[in-house]
């Protein structure tokens, strides 16, 4: 589809949408006029949106996608570009986001991405343009994306083993990973960070070559803790690698790490440096606790699905569907108004810790990661 075709898409046929859809009658919601910052019922201030773009990938990572009859969105059920600006903009304009990251499945799989890029880094207010990504397609789009206004990249790399990659991914595909994250830094993005998921029974046998590699290259390489997203319902807590464990297991292999000051609040990230007098002396690792001491009291984000529904928590069972709502001529009021009310409910905390947890009703390339 050529980027004039998917910003003139109209489709107003409506998909069941998984979990209960939210009630937008919020009496307390509507206290908060227009034109004022995107806040919960708690308090907290809501400045970063995901967009996730398309819910297709490369891989089928085990901890995300199902190996085989993966289902996916119908094309003409995606937000088109000109949908997904339109909403940017009245998130920044309107509501007081500034940070915007493009997500999937895998982002860089939907065509033309950086003619949306382009679009999202004109909207005056938006200071961060970033993107999550596996890297497989880096090579061929890295520089069109830079140029187009992307600003930072993370990139995905669980193992440097090739087995264990194929296992993981489902793909034989590591030497794209890698060559995509060589490509990114050859065009001197602001930031490059290394995304690693702490599973139990793995993680402990490859952190030292990820931060090895990771240092050289002279990017930071963080681990996070295995959240129970995944399509085939396999998550367990044991299976978890916790971010206490893996600390100790790092500092027995480098020795102390120098913890370094979150730059946030809603940081998700422990920063820690490699201790002075080593080999890589200084470089950066960060521990996300998803699990174990989830972020969730300064949590200041939200997301849109690439099929146009406003989600408060990633781990969310309720979202509000906003698509056919633009489709159908809704005025930016009403659309600012779904969206307020949407944050305005979110809970207090994911709740992964509560006997009562179950994980969202979507997997997580469906959602946005």
């Amino acid at each position: 589809m050529t980027l004039s075709a998917a910003v003139s898409a109209v489709c107003c046929n409506s998909p069941r949408i998984p979990g209960k859809t939210m009630n937008h009658d919020s009496t307390s919601a509507k206290l908060l006029p227009p034109d004022r910052p995107l806040m919960d019922s708690l308090g907290r201030v809501h400045t970063s949106v995901r967009l996730s773009v398309t819910d297709r990938c490369n891989l089928r990572c085990t901890y995300c996608m199902p190996e085989i009859d993966a289902t996916f969105m119908a094309r003409d059920h995606l937000l088109t570009f000109e949908e997904l600006h339109r909403l940017t903009e009245l998130l920044v304009t309107r509501c007081g986001i500034n940070d915007v990251r493009l997500t999937g499945g895998e982002p860089l799989v939907r065509r033309e991405l950086d003619c949306f890029v382009a679009m999202l880094s004109k909207i005056a207010g938006l200071t961060d343009l970033s993107l999550t990504t596996n890297g497989i397609l880096l090579p061929a789009q890295a520089e069109k994306l830079k140029a187009a206004g992307l600003k930072r990249l993370n990139i995905s790399i669980d193992t440097l083993d090739r087995e264990q990659f194929k296992k993981l991914a489902r793909r034989d595909s590591l030497d794209e990973t890698i060559a995509g994250i060589e490509a990114a830094i050859r065009c001197g993005f602001e930031s490059i960070k290394l995304n690693a998921i702490a599973i139990k029974g793995i993680t402990e046998h490859e952190f030292v070559s990820l931060i090895e590699f990771a240092a050289a290259k002279g990017v930071v390489i963080r681990f996070i803790e295995f959240m129970p997203l995944d399509f085939d319902r396999a998550w367990q807590r044991d299976s978890v690698l916790s971010g206490d464990r893996l600390l100790k297991l790092i500092e027995q292999h480098f020795g102390p790490l120098n913890e370094q000051p979150r730059q946030t609040p809603s940081q998700p990230a422990e920063q820690f440096r490699l201790p002075e007098g080593g080999r890589f002396a200084g470089a950066e690792i960060g521990i996300i606790r998803s699990v174990s001491q989830p972020f969730c009291q300064a949590c200041n984000r939200l997301r849109i699905t690439a099929d146009g529904s406003i989600r408060n928590c990633l781990f969310a069972r309720d979202e509000s569907p906003i698509r056919d709502l633009i489709r159908s001529g809704a005025s930016d009021d009403t659309l600012v108004q779904v969206i307020r009310d949407c944050v305005w409910q979110k809970k207090p905390s994911h709740g992964i810790d509560s006997d009562g947890f179950s994980p969202p009703p979507r997997a997580m390339y469906s959602i946005g990661g």
